[in-house]
């Protein structure tokens, strides 16, 4: 069951940001851009997609494993699973 939450437009929206950015480290690779240069949009890109997912796995325990109704065992194996993407 897919679920969409009042934070995914947000996400998507960082995502896409990250992206472009990410497209723009290639070309500046490809252009011969100075190291220094690219490693700084990498980490750039790097930290915008950390984000993004910390936003994502912290809204999906918030939203889907602190509001379930389910068996107390199931609410925490998932906590355990998805707490590996942190």
């Amino acid at each position: 069951m897919s679920t969409v939450h009042a934070s995914h437009p947000d996400i998507v929206k960082r995502l896409k940001r990250a992206s472009g950015h990410l497209n723009k480290v290639i070309t500046m690779i490809e252009e011969g851009t100075p190291c220094l240069d690219v490693a700084q949009q990498l980490h750039a890109v790097a930290n915008a997609v950390a984000n993004a997912k910390t936003v994502y796995v912290q809204d999906h325990i918030e939203l889907c494993i602190d509001g379930s109704h389910g068996d107390l065992k199931e609410v925490v194996g998932e906590l355990k699973e998805i707490s590996k993407y942190l």
